[in-house]
């Protein structure tokens, strides 16, 4: 992956980002203004100069698509700010594992990031100890879902499922659904009559109407 040219810019030059994740909310304009006066009293506090607050109107745990937040490292990676606010962690990211990546670039390319509810400023010695308690949960995370899912697979091999794609059914079998329902047999019908010829189904077990239905393409 390319990386972003890095200009150097001072730490008490800021972008501000902030998200609402329904449109009504960003209509309204509440969740957006409480974010805002949140960012604008933390630069005052510390005598950073505010630059603008870049913001999204969206929803979804991941970063992906959001306009807002890529303009606003995307300013900052190109040294018109040094720091990136936001006001809740919840409004960066709601996946650990996405905010540990952002915490990592900031370190990596030299910018600052401060998230107001968390505690973390990485221009500090507190926020840069929450920034590394974020990496080991992060960590975690990733390891947690691995056990579950290893255990989930586990589970439905024990019953019996077949794992992976599904084989789709043969040309023949839907060349007989078809010509059946031309024939005016209702769905339940043709379910009896292939269950009746014992015809195979994908899974093994009987023909059920809402099969019958996805074969007729509707």
């Amino acid at each position: 992956m390319a990386r972003h040219p890095r200009i150097a810019a001072p730490v008490d030059q800021v972008i501000g980002y902030v998200r609402v994740s329904t449109v009504e909310q960003g209509d309204s304009g509440a969740g957006l203004e409480a974010q805002r006066r949140a960012i604008t009293a933390y630069c005052q506090s510390r005598g950073w100069t505010l630059i603008r607050v870049e913001q999204d109107v969206t929803s979804g745990a991941s970063t992906n698509g959001r306009h807002g937040l890529a303009d606003a490292l995307a300013a900052i990676r190109h040294g018109e700010a040094g720091t990136l606010v936001v006001a809740k962690l919840d409004r960066l990211s709601r996946s650990v594992g996405d905010f540990a990546s952002m915490l990592a670039a900031a370190r990596r390319e030299g910018w600052n990031l401060a998230v107001l509810d968390l505690g973390c400023d990485l221009s500090t010695p507190m926020g840069e100890a929450m920034a590394g308690m974020a990496s080991v949960f992060a960590q975690f995370e990733r390891r947690v879902i691995g056990e579950r899912t290893k255990a989930a697979l586990q589970v439905k091999r024990s019953q019996g499922i077949v794992l992976g794609r599904r084989p789709a059914i043969e040309a023949s079998i839907r060349a007989l659904i078809h010509q059946l329902r031309e024939q005016g047999r209702t769905l339940q019908a043709i379910a009896d009559q292939l269950n009746g010829q014992a015809v195979p189904t994908v899974g093994g077990g009987p023909w059920q109407t809402s099969t019958i239905q996805r074969v007729l393409g509707g």
